[in-house]
């Protein structure tokens, strides 16, 4: 079946925890993306459970009289069970080996499973809302994303349109 996703990586937050909220540009964020989303045609939205998705999709929902569903499956890629200074070369090494995993965490492999579980799964005019590591592993594996480079020019919010024709993907950046 032919159809049209939309992945969004969530609006300038407060922070990286799970009940990090929004900043204020991210709140403006939101409601252009609110803006953005009006004349498409947007049928579901799913989201993952952390706030600061929930709060970047939200506005859009509400406008257009539809539920937020959370899905775990779209949650922030969980690194490794402790923070670490140098989070960003571990990060690189993750991607660089797929199936890293490191104490606690998950291999990018893993993230990038349960990414296209929620892609495949999405009906025509679905939203996906979640965050960079996720977003760059899903974009990495059906549209070629080199890795790093491509991950680290992701915007706060930003917006990949994935058409699926016949199980093939045509992807594009279509905010900004």
């Amino acid at each position: 079946m032919d159809k049209t996703i939309y992945l969004v990586r969530h609006c300038q937050a407060t922070g990286q925890e799970l009940d990090a909220e929004l900043t204020e540009e991210g709140k403006e964020q939101a409601k252009e993306l609110m803006r953005f989303f009006e004349k498409r045609n947007i049928k579901r939205i799913i989201s993952s459970p952390f706030t600061r998705a929930i709060q970047s999709i939200q506005p859009t929902a509400d406008n257009l009289g539809l539920l937020v569903e959370i899905d775990n499956r779209l949650n922030e890629h969980k690194l490794i069970s402790k923070n670490l200074k140098d989070w960003l070369e571990r990060l690189e090494d993750s991607v660089r080996d797929m199936d890293l995993k490191m104490e606690g965490g998950e291999s990018s492999r893993e993230v990038a499973k349960r990414g296209m579980e929620v892609l495949e799964a999405a009906t025509d005019g679905t939203v996906l809302a979640t965050h960079r590591n996720v977003m760059g592993l899903l974009l990495m594996r059906i549209d070629g994303m080199k890795g790093l480079t491509e991950w680290a020019g992701l915007s706060h919010p930003d917006v990949y349109e994935v058409k699926v024709k016949k199980n093939t993907y045509y992807v594009r950046r279509i905010w900004g």
